[in-house]
């Protein structure tokens, strides 16, 4: 068990916490993306890791995609981004363990699949929720895609992904993505607390019954995500990504 470039590690017993930690919004890059999947890898390879806690040092969770950085993608960058939230949270998604996210902060864009792939969401009262990739001139990967509309109503994702505006916490709870919201102070041990209950339940019927929740998604996913690979952005993103990083 290795911390990586953005995730920090530490196992608590059989709960592995992954701690978020790329100042000073925990974007997502490319490599950050293939690191992630790597860390989920291992964290199912490691035979006492019983359950997963993904939490951020920061005052925000995550912003989603590095809107600096990717004003300038060309195609083979472009690319290799849709691939990387495609398998990255594609892993999160369909990992066999109990994964757990303990949410301090803004959960924007890419950065809300990490909620919308866990199993069991906690967050704090000042949390905000969206999908702005509208408003970035990029539509949705086929995995994001797949994954909202395995965990959301199709009303829900009307309101958040054709405006790309963001809600609170109570708002994220009444559409059920959200389903404790806690103290600050108590995130972390909330949390641990949550794990520990899904730690007691036996693993190989808590891998299964995921699988039969989520396998037809997870299938629809990998049957598509590497067909197409062309060029991501239209002639309208660079400036809507500017337009967005200008606010």
């Amino acid at each position: 068990m290795d911390d990586t470039d953005w995730i920090k590690q530490r196992d608590d017993g059989e709960i592995r916490h992954l701690i978020l930690n790329a100042a000073p919004a925990n974007t997502l890059l490319p490599d950050r993306l293939f690191e992630l999947i790597e860390v989920i890898k291992d964290a199912e390879a490691t035979n006492h890791v019983r359950a997963i806690i993904i939490s951020s040092a920061l005052r925000i969770f995550s912003a989603g995609l590095d809107l600096k950085s990717a004003c300038n993608f060309d195609l083979a960058e472009q690319i290799r981004t849709v691939a990387g939230l495609n398998e990255s949270f594609l892993r999160l998604f369909s990992c066999d363990k109990p994964v757990l996210v303990a949410i301090n902060g803004a959960a924007i864009a890419g950065g809300l699949f990490f909620v919308l792939s866990a199993d069991y969401r906690l967050s704090t009262s000042r949390s905000k929720f969206g999908l702005a990739e509208v408003r970035a001139g990029v539509d949705f990967p086929i995995g994001p895609m797949e994954i909202a509309r395995a965990m959301m109503a199709p009303n829900d994702l009307r309101r958040l992904m054709m405006r790309g505006q963001m809600i609170d916490v109570e708002v994220a709870k009444k559409m059920g993505f959200i389903d404790e919201i806690v103290l600050e102070k108590d995130l972390i041990t909330q949390a641990t607390r949550a794990a520990k209950e899904f730690v007691a339940i036996p693993p190989k019927a808590y891998a299964s019954v995921k699988k039969q929740i989520r396998g037809k998604t997870i299938a629809l996913i990998e049957g598509q995500m590497g067909l197409i690979q062309q060029e991501w952005f239209t002639s309208e993103t660079r400036k809507a990504m500017t337009n967005m990083l200008e606010l």
